[in-house]
């Protein structure tokens, strides 16, 4: 169905080719995984099959790819859009109508699919993807789980052969993740449609993939059955890393192999002290308390009449489904968001709300905030960085974050980017980073500021492993310092490692807070890989099955 025939793609400016001599061909009916750290190449990889690369990215192709016996060197992405199906990072970005069932029949309208033939394939796809109550609705109020499967159906529409799947589960919450993965494994299953998926959060699919291909970073891919290529690949999900920490043979790639499997480690671990995930650095002192928060839009109540104090040294995630208020609280807490009642007040008694006169001002994606002290006392990431970038280099953004943070040594912003995605050279132009390489820039330039209140909407969407570690550190270190850390993640794996305390939202309002341990693994949804594998017994993380063992073999 697919076939690389020695492809290389060099982008002008770079001397290095992202993709060099891909030699592989992909069947009808599979799903393959792209796997491979921040800024391997993996989009570029996705953007071959349909022309995207070179046709719009630029850049030189050299070699051969077919889709279905078409070269994309002679056909451009418009001509191929009947064979194969893109679905991008953010499908809200992808809409071009106001409806789900108008976006359904749109490609069929750029094909000239004739008009019973279009109403037939809308009512399919709506059975398909689930969407038949949603047929009415407008896209922008729907969920992202929501959002994401109305995508997918704008393309099946067309009755592709090929999807092509960028992150698609990286905003979605655990249950959306996998009403979106049930959808696509039943194309594959029951249709035949070979897809080509890349995706950070591997917990969530590795299980489903018949082939991995993944991108070791040097520009080559290799491909292999998920079993073979995770014994050595360099991004692994925790299921994977627990398998290769217990030697056990075959390599598990789900939970449910994995708990078969993990009898005699369960025994062995059984009755022995459970080392901590990581130390606390929480002090009780408090250093925000917001009281009765109300956010309303028009009739929706996003936030309800919440309560929360933030303290220092503490780490707390914000959890709950795509659409429970978790965005909307960050930005009441912060003052750059709408806030209909309730008060904000840091430990000296400030609103946040409040910008102190003469405080210079920045767009924050269309809201306004402060860069005076205020800013530097409450600080929030939002889940679209590119919101903060507007400068012509990385460079310039680094040495804008330097100026802007008083105190702030000489490359403070650069040496915090190099610990999250290193070898970003400082004249890339931030619109040409892949998503994790732009999230990563804005935490630093965030992070150079270095505020009390540090306030992360969706951190790790587009990180590998690797830098989710990294940005474990920096929120510990920052923990370290006294400041309270708040992050709104649905990164089940991510909390395990790195939070102190989880405050689950459903509806606007607050219906869990509590220790980490407690609260996330009481829910499937939100329960760790590790903890799944392992129940009874309290582990979160794999890192704390190797200390255990660890300590075991010293004694």
């Amino acid at each position: 169905m697919i076939r690389f025939d020695q492809v290389s793609v060099v982008y002008a400016g770079s001397e290095q080719p992202v993709l060099r001599d891909v030699d592989l061909t992909l069947e009808e009916g599979e799903l393959c995984l792209v796997v491979g750290r921040t800024g391997a190449g993996k989009s570029t990889l996705l953007g071959t099959v349909n022309g995207l690369v070179p046709h719009f990215t630029g850049g030189t192709l050299a070699g051969r790819v077919t889709v279905d016996g078409r070269d994309t060197a002679t056909y451009p992405p418009r001509e191929l859009a009947d064979v194969v199906g893109v679905v991008g990072q953010d499908p809200l970005a992808g809409f071009v109508t106001d409806t789900v069932e108008e976006e359904l029949a749109y490609v069929m309208e750029q094909l000239a699919v004739p008009a019973d033939v279009m109403r037939k394939r809308v009512e399919e796809t709506l059975d398909l993807m689930g969407l038949a109550d949603l047929r009415h609705r407008a896209l922008s109020e729907l969920s992202g789980g929501q959002q994401q499967r109305v995508a997918i159906g704008s393309v099946l529409t067309a009755h592709p052969k090929v999807l092509v799947l960028d992150e698609p589960t990286s905003a979605l919450d655990p249950t959306a993740a996998e009403e979106v993965l049930a959808a696509v494994t039943r194309l594959v299953h029951d249709l035949g449609v070979t897809v080509v998926l890349a995706e950070h959060r591997l917990e969530r699919v590795v299980q489903y993939a018949d082939r991995v291909l993944h991108l070791t970073g040097d520009g080559t891919v290799t491909s292999a059955p998920p079993s073979v290529a995770f014994r050595t690949a360099s991004v692994a999900p925790p299921v994977v890393d627990l398998g290769r920490l217990a030697r056990w043979e075959p390599l598990p790639l789900s939970v449910r192999d994995a708990r078969r499997a993990a009898v005699p480690l369960r025994e062995r671990l059984a009755g022995r002290p459970v080392p901590p995930v990581r130390v606390s650095h929480g002090t009780g002192t408090p250093l925000l308390t917001a009281s009765g928060i109300v956010v309303r839009y028009g009739d929706v109540v996003a936030v309800r009449e919440v309560d929360l104090e933030l303290r220092a040294g503490e780490v707390t995630a914000l959890m709950g489904r795509n659409g429970s208020g978790k965005s909307s609280l960050l930005w009441a807490i912060h003052g750059a968001g709408p806030r209909q009642g309730g008060t904000v007040r840091l430990a000296q008694g400030a609103d946040p709300a409040a910008p102190e006169p003469g405080a210079s001002a920045r767009r924050f994606g269309g809201r306004r905030t402060t860069s005076g002290p205020e800013r530097r006392r409450v600080g929030l990431v939002p889940q679209t960085p590119t919101d903060l970038l507007y400068l012509e280099t990385v460079g310039a953004e680094l040495a804008q974050a330097d100026r802007e943070s008083a105190g702030a040594a000489p490359s403070t912003a650069r040496a915090i980017l190099d610990r999250l995605a290193p070898g970003i050279p400082d004249d890339t132009h931030p619109r040409d980073l892949s998503e994790g390489q732009k999230l990563s820039l804005v935490l630093a330039i965030q992070l150079t500021t270095a505020p009390d209140v540090v306030l992360l909407d969706e951190p790790t969407r587009g990180l590998d492993y690797q830098a989710k570690q990294a940005l474990i550190r920096i929120v510990d270190a920052l923990a370290a310092e006294g400041r309270s850390v708040v992050i709104s993640t649905h990164d089940v794996e991510f909390v395990a490692a790195s939070a102190d305390r989880v405050i689950v939202m459903a509806e606007g309002e607050t219906v869990a807070d509590g220790p980490t341990a407690d609260v996330i693994v009481a829910s499937p949804a939100f329960a760790p890989q590790a903890a799944k594998i392992l129940a009874p017994l309290p582990y979160l993380t794999v890192g704390q099955v190797a200390d255990a063992l660890a300590e075991a073999e010293a004694k």
